[in-house]
């Protein structure tokens, strides 16, 4: 048995016993996907003061952390990397609806890069039928970052909640069809 036919035994062995892990992660992404989609402000607006918590504790450690380095330059750039994220925070916290123009960009990346990863995770597991659900699921990532960028910045906070529904919808349909397919031999 060569190397490479080792390791892709491996990697569809480990898949094959992750499978009931990745059915209940893909049942529970079609839910929230289904919620985002029936309540797209609720949605858009939870995702921005998500956003902004996560800014304002990061920026606090950063903070607190930029006081325990040695040496101006690291000092100041770490001092001032944790202000921008606490006022970052502050800003999402304080004006979620505002700051969903720039989180609609951002959330368009995001949506850019996963496409391109589950793509590449589909072909890794091509000899597979479920390589084609996760296939469809990247195409679906990169067709939502598309529809992103070409509507940004007039998008508005129901579009975002209705495309990050239709992200979790697709992304939840992929990891379920590839658990079922791969699940374990009895």
């Amino acid at each position: 048995m060569s190397d490479l036919t080792h390791l892709d035994s491996l990697f569809h062995g480990r898949l094959r016993a992750a499978s009931g892990g990745l059915f209940w992660l893909g049942l529970a992404l079609l839910a929230l996907g289904i919620a985002a989609i029936v309540f797209p402000i609720v949605s858009t607006l939870v995702a921005a003061l998500l956003v902004g918590w996560v800014l304002l504790i990061a920026g606090g450690f950063g903070l607190f952390g930029s006081f325990s380095i040695h040496g101006t330059g690291p000092f100041f750039g770490a001092l001032l990397l944790a202000l921008l994220s606490i006022f970052a925070g502050l800003f999402l916290l304080f004006n979620p609806l505002a700051g969903a123009v720039v989180l609609t960009l951002m959330l368009g990346i995001i949506f850019a890069l996963q496409g391109a990863s589950e793509i590449v995770f589909a072909l890794e597991m091509r000899p597979h039928a479920a390589w084609v659900g996760m296939l469809l699921s990247g195409i679906a990532s990169l067709a939502v970052a598309a529809l992103i960028a070409a509507g940004w910045p007039g998008i508005s906070a129901i579009a975002l909640g209705v495309l990050l529904g239709v992200n979790f919808i697709s992304t939840g349909l992929g990891y379920i069809f590839v658990s079922r397919t791969l699940r374990p031999l009895a």
